[in-house]
């Protein structure tokens, strides 16, 4: 399965709605990870999912939610087919549309924003944990409470 998720780590709300709520039926949430010292800023529908400050959840990115590996169709197809998704809670597919650095030397942290249908996710932290992310590559988005 590790050939499927390209991110996976523990996170831990900090905050809700830090710029102000927004909008009636999503929250920003700022959280943190707790073994890659990753900040992320996350929009969910908490209509159908909602989180609260101190709450941890695992959050993972992947190309596919075929548990062979194989591409994603771009069609959802119902069925007994396990997926990766029969693990986790809360699911979003979106496009990564922004990859960027910040600071230099040892202050050096890497940036990327997906948007999954207008709800966006910045992840930032260490370079290397987003070294195999692509402009315009799809991904799945999947969030599990602890």
């Amino acid at each position: 399965m590790s050939n499927i998720v390209l991110f996976e780590d523990i996170f831990v709300v900090d905050k809700l709605d830090p710029d102000g709520k927004k909008f009636d039926k999503v929250t920003r949430i700022e959280a943190r990870s707790q073994n890659c010292e990753m900040f992320m800023h996350l929009d969910v529908n908490s209509e159908i999912y909602p989180m609260h400050v101190g709450e941890k959840f695992t959050m993972a990115l992947a190309h596919t939610l075929n548990m062979d590996g194989t591409p994603d169709t771009g069609y959802y197809t119902q069925g007994g087919r396990k997926s990766l998704a029969d693990k986790y809670e809360y699911v979003m597919h979106g496009k990564l549309y922004k990859i960027s650095d910040e600071g230099s030397g040892k202050s050096l942290k890497g940036e990327i924003y997906v948007s999954y249908g207008g709800l966006l996710m910045q992840l930032r932290g260490e370079p290397s944990h987003l070294a195999q992310f692509e402009l315009d590559q799809r991904l799945f988005l999947l969030i599990r409470k602890l």
